[in-house]
């Protein structure tokens, strides 16, 4: 079936995400938070891309989660118990929207225009790398309707930016433009409008889908786990990595290149295996 909240396109092993409801300031309905997992897992477990990015369409990139899907997780049947229990289900099935960026084979790239309001913070901080045009904004709006966070933003933002301008957002429900949020190391590169930064961001995708992709997952692993460990641990990480991972032939392959004067030629990544 068709995604309803996304066109999706595959060029040069770049897999382009549109969110593609802009009337509606792309507001994450339910099918977003089924849609969108399951199209990157899918294409991570094929390797029918080497990169994907994310942008969107219309003023914002998005104004976060629609009030549907407050109303979809749960009524008040069954005791308190079980019904709070349900409610964890739902936060973490909302959560692995977003992780399943994380744990995609392949980096992911947010391209973001206007605003990037509440649960569109969760998506990009879940993100390798974020870029956005000059208009664009972040709010993490959940303080300023009287909740907590709780789908990434709080858990990821202090990794990106410093923890006291993490803090200071989240606490304030403030709007941080984009020329700060470059400052603070929130994105990586503010683009004049949003047709320059998709081209932009598009460019460097190619340019990671260019190299090795097996080089590319054990560097995004690597990466994350050396976020979460402490760097003995990562150490150890990386050097089991090696062990199994490090194989000679794209090292080939990149030296033939450049000697010949070519573009090197990389096989893709296997499909991840199904049930057995």
């Amino acid at each position: 079936m068709a995604p309803t909240c996304f066109d999706v396109e595959i060029r040069d092993k770049v897999a382009h995400l549109r969110l593609s409801r802009p009337d509606e300031l792309n507001t994450m309905t339910p099918a977003f938070w089924r849609e969108l997992p399951e199209i990157v897992t899918g294409i991570s477990d094929e390797g029918s891309a080497r990169v994907v990015v994310i942008s969107s369409t219309g003023r914002h990139f998005s104004a976060g989660m629609d009030l549907s899907v407050f109303g979809g997780m749960g009524g008040q049947d069954g005791e308190p118990g079980r019904r709070h229990a349900r409610t964890r289900s739902s936060a973490r099935a909302l959560q692995w929207s977003f992780t399943a960026l994380e744990k995609a084979r392949v980096p992911v790239l947010a391209a973001v225009q206007g605003g990037v309001i509440g649960g569109a913070v969760d998506l990009v901080t879940a993100c390798d790398l974020r870029y956005a045009s000059a208009d664009a904004f972040f709010c993490v709006q959940e303080i300023n309707i009287g909740m907590t966070a709780d789908v990434g933003t709080l858990q990821r933002l202090g990794k990106i930016v410093p923890e006291g301008f993490a803090r200071e957002m989240a606490f304030t429900g403030r709007r941080v433009g984009a020329r700060r949020a470059c400052e603070v190391g929130l994105v990586q590169e503010v683009y004049a409008d949003h047709e320059a930064l998709v081209a932009g961001v598009l460019d460097t995708a190619r340019e990671i889908a260019a190299h090795s992709p097996l080089a590319v997952w054990g560097t995004k692993v690597a990466m994350n786990y050396a976020r979460d460990h402490p760097v003995d641990d990562a150490l150890e990480q990386i050097a089991t990595w090696q062990a199994g991972m490090f194989q000679p032939a794209d090292m080939v392959e990149a030296f033939t290149a450049k000697a010949e004067k070519r573009p090197p030629v990389f096989p893709d990544l296997l499909p991840e295996p199904k049930g057995l």
